[in-house]
């Protein structure tokens, strides 16, 4: 390559960002990265009616969770400012008064109720749809006419209406485009001044040095429009790379809000890590062999080749990704995993403080698919009280009376207990087991249920550590009184 890689990612902040959205900005990001180029967001709002700001915000606060990071664009700024095409107005007309002026386009004054008209006939007669060219070919006095009428005309590219075009694509290899199958000659500029997508996008595209275009598919056949643009003003078109889409799980269709988590934050909101996610949607139609699965953000960078990209769809894998997340999750040091983990778990509701979660860790970060799940296996800690079915403290093989002497035996050895660590409770409950004639699992099942509220739980000595001595004892003696109750 001979000039430095320059990337956009240009989304439309019309709603809340998909992931299949930020795939595509991951694939700039890690090509940019892997050649020591650049990675711009340009912000493609000209469709005023569809803008929203906080699509904007979202979009943003997105690419930071995952750590894309940009060079140039909003809130960073970069040598072809503005960022935002709603703020480039001027750059789009004047390109569109170039193209007019050499032919390449011309002002179209049909209006609105005549296009429809247009295209009502076209489909009456089974005709292709398109625009029918009326305006192409105006003569100087039909135009002034026109003009004198007041009304302001929309520009629109001048399509060959012979021969044809090859353009490559990196997936998709060579393209052959019949200039006759383009029905549209589409509009570049619309009447109140904004561009449409086929005018600002390679103008832009040209002015910022962008060398490779990777987007979505379903942009492939805006490219020949595009390629026209390029070589009616004289600009030399940058690299297409058209990614396939993201399908659903069962793989049929496209990834959508039925499928479940859509949306970017969604899965940090579900608990899932930056890196997890990463390396999950790096992998969703990208290989660098047939058996690694597992890569960090350094390998992923050295490793990603437009080679390596699946000219076919991937599917998205939800159980894949808890099987990164999980992964990712054991990765953590226990202090980092705390710290990640207590927002979750206050967000819950629950009086959580960082002290108490980073001993919490070391007994449940093998158990964790997703930061969330850690709300369940430890709410008991710092619950003020727990609720369960009085009639699972009797384990299987008890009685009632069998579960009532163990909550109070239990009760009475640990009140003589001056150390409270684990150690400390283990060798004060397993004497238990002899000398009330009953099992392990019996025994310690029922203080399970008397204490957490669980039939599953973290391991209980460490557990019974953490919950304090006095909260301990507090839930024994209630235990020992619904079971009372029971026996009376």
């Amino acid at each position: 390559m001979s000039d430095p890689v320059r990337v956009r990612f240009a989304p439309s902040p019309t709603g809340y960002f998909h992931v299949g959205g930020a795939r595509t900005a991951l694939f700039n990001w890690l090509f940019a990265r892997h050649h020591g180029g650049k990675f711009i967001i340009r912000i493609e709002d000209t469709d005023r009616s569809r803008f929203k700001p906080f699509a904007l915000k979202d979009l943003l606060e997105s690419l930071r969770w995952l750590g894309l990071e940009w060079d140039e664009g909003p809130e960073v700024g970069g040598p072809h400012a503005p960022y935002f095409q709603s703020q480039r107005q001027a750059i789009y007309q004047e390109y569109a008064e170039k193209l007019v002026q050499s032919g390449h386009a011309y002002h179209c004054y049909c209006s609105a109720e005549r296009l429809t008209e247009a295209r009502q006939q076209q489909r009456a007669q089974n005709l292709p749809i398109g625009y029918d060219r009326r305006c192409r070919d105006l003569t100087e006095a039909e135009r002034a006419a026109l003009a004198a009428q007041g009304i302001t005309p929309v520009v629109r590219l001048k399509v060959p209406l012979e021969g044809e075009m090859t353009f490559y694509d990196v997936l998709h290899g060579d393209i052959t485009v019949d200039f006759a199958s383009l029905r549209d000659d589409k509009v570049l500029l619309k009447s109140d001044g904004y561009p449409t997508y086929n005018l600002a996008a390679p103008v832009d595209d040209h002015l910022m040095g962008i060398t490779h275009i990777m987007r979505a598919d379903e942009w492939l056949s805006s490219a020949p429009y595009h390629i026209l643009l390029f070589e009616a003003l004289g600009w030399e078109h940058p690299v297409y790379v058209h990614l396939p889409v993201v399908l659903a799980p069962t793989g049929r269709g496209k990834l959508g809000k039925r499928h479940g988590a859509v949306s970017c934050l969604e899965f940090e909101k579900q608990g899932y890590l930056p890196e997890a996610m990463v390396n999950f949607l790096a992998r969703t139609g990208w290989a660098y062999d047939d058996k690694t699965e597992i890569f960090s953000r350094e390998e992923l960078i050295q490793r990603f080749s437009l080679e390596g990209i699946s000219s076919s769809p991937a599917r998205f894998s939800y159980e894949k990704l808890d099987w990164l997340n999980g992964h990712y999750i054991r990765q953590l040091a226990p202090d980092d995993l705390a710290e990640r983990l207590l927002p979750y778990l206050r967000e819950a509701g629950l009086d959580a403080d960082l002290e108490i979660t980073r001993q919490l860790v070391p007994l449940i970060q093998e158990r964790l698919k997703k930061l969330t799940d850690a709300v369940e296996w430890v709410d008991f800690i710092f619950a003020e009280g727990i609720h369960y079915d009085p009639a699972d403290l009797v384990q299987k093989g008890m009685t009632v009376e069998d579960a009532r002497r163990t909550v109070e035996a239990a009760a009475t050895a640990l009140a003589a207990l001056e150390d409270f660590h684990s150690q400390g409770v283990e060798g004060a409950l397993r004497p238990l087991v002899e000398a009330l004639g009953l099992k392990a699992r019996q025994i310690f099942g029922t203080l399970r249920i008397a204490c957490t509220g669980k039939q599953v739980a973290p391991p209980l000595f460490e557990s019974f550590s953490i919950m304090g001595k006095d909260t301990v004892l507090e839930r024994l003696e209630e235990a020992g009184q619904l079971l009372a109750d029971m026996e009376g």
